[in-house]
């Protein structure tokens, strides 16, 4: 990473000819996402006696994840009327280039309840594979385990063969992470030498007050939940030290995906619990992204002169809870789902939005981290929430890694 930010900065024409080394990197990963959630659901449902727990698991989640995110939202709308990091940038939205916005906003479209619960459901099973959507994919496995469980012994040989599978997919993974330093090279290259240390600038508050905005909610709200499921952030974020560097440079948290459900099970979260947990959570539970939506909204308010009532920020909150949990860990999500919550609110300009896009890749560093740090301790909260582990066993396990306390 540092090699690659050394050439982004004195050959930027080289560095961004690195590109294709981070893309191929991150479809690697992308490859083999689906068959590891597809698997581990499966034998994880197949093999668990009590089919309660799936659904229990499945609704504590679901609670834990919009409870934390919505703080995260509230967090970020809290800092920007406060730290106002717009202010004084007098931009006329009439004179700004909102072309490349025009082209996110083409994606961007609100969804009701009823379209986001019939966007899970596959068209064909084999489609949910093809399309990489992780809910998809957590649906069919959903359904393939619970039929699996009922048929009993009759299904052993196909369990057995699953396993195996699993076994091999997690093999791949181990072999595609070797690569990992070349593709985190050729990403962090290609978006220092796109963008340039240069083009921080301009922008440097809004970027800053992200970041340590984003940090404090790691250490003190993250930190807080860890301590009551009886383990301390600094030894987890230790624990999961390449993910994190993986995710800041490859700015996507799901290039940490498998590698992150592997270290969960290993502190001695059940497979089923991690299967459920922390696909779900890709969506559900994505607090850098919350962070992100309320305080960039404000900045674009703020940066354009477009004064917001009281209401019109709780609206911008409420709309935010639902384009939120579409933004998942791919690159550019999360600046479709703003775009999306901006075009409800008339006042705010979209084409204000041109003026965060230059550095939405710098954005997206700490978005994807917050996010994969926040699947990771929500999955041991969960685990521990089951009585599946104890506070001796997890600390233990976390000592193991050569953390600190």
């Amino acid at each position: 990473m540092l090699l690659a930010v050394a050439m982004g900065h004195f050959s930027p024409g080289r560095a961004v000819s690195m590109k294709p080394l981070g893309d191929a990197f991150i479809r690697l990963i992308s490859m083999v996402i689906t068959l590891i959630i597809f698997c581990t659901v499966v034998s994880g449902i197949a093999g668990m006696e009590d089919m309660r727990k799936v659904g229990r698991v499945g609704g504590k989640a679901l609670l834990y994840f919009e409870v934390v995110s919505t703080l995260a939202l509230i967090v970020g709308l809290v800092v920007g009327n406060v730290v106002q990091t717009g202010r004084g940038f007098n931009a006329n939205p009439a004179t700004l280039d909102a072309h490349e916005v025009s082209a996110y906003a083409g994606q961007a479209k609100s969804q009701n309840l009823t379209e986001f619960l019939m966007h899970i459901i596959p068209t064909t099973v084999v489609d949910a594979f093809a399309k990489g959507d992780i809910l998809e994919v957590l649906l069919v496995a959903l359904l393939f385990g619970f039929a699996l469980s009922a048929m009993g012994a009759r299904c052993k040989p196909l369990l057995d063969l699953v396993d195996s599978l699993t076994l091999a997919v997690f093999r791949v993974v181990n072999i595609i992470m070797k690569f990992a330093p070349i593709g985190a090279f050729g990403a962090m290259a290609f978006t220092v030498g796109k963008y340039g240390i240069a083009s921080l600038g301009p922008l440097a508050r809004l970027i800053l007050t992200f970041y340590i905005t984003s940090i404090l909610f790691v250490l003190i709200v993250m930190g807080g939940v860890a301590r009551l499921a009886g383990f301390g952030i600094i030894r987890f974020l230790f624990y999961i030290k390449e993910e994190i560097l993986l995710v800041l440079a490859t700015s996507s948290s799901e290039t940490a995906l498998p590698t992150l459900m592997e270290k969960m099970e290993r502190l001695g979260c059940s497979k089923s619990l991690v299967g459920l947990v922390v696909p779900t959570g890709y969506t559900f539970n994505t607090d850098g992204t919350s962070i992100y939506m309320t305080l960039a909204a404000l900045f674009v308010a703020q940066a354009t002169n477009t004064p917001l009532t009281l209401l019109q920020q709780i609206t911008i909150l409420g709309v935010a809870i639902l384009t939120s949990k579409g933004a998942s860990g791919v690159q550019g999500a999360s600046f479709i789902a703003l775009v999306g919550t901006l075009m409800v609110i008339p006042g705010i300009p979209v084409a204000g939005m041109a003026l965060i896009l230059g550095i939405d890749r710098f954005m997206s560093m700490f978005r994807g981290l917050v996010n994969m740090i926040g699947n990771g301790i929500a999955t041991l909260v969960i685990a521990r929430w089951e009585n599946e582990l104890d506070r001796q066993t997890l600390q233990r396990n976390l000592a193991r890694s050569g953390g600190v306390s």
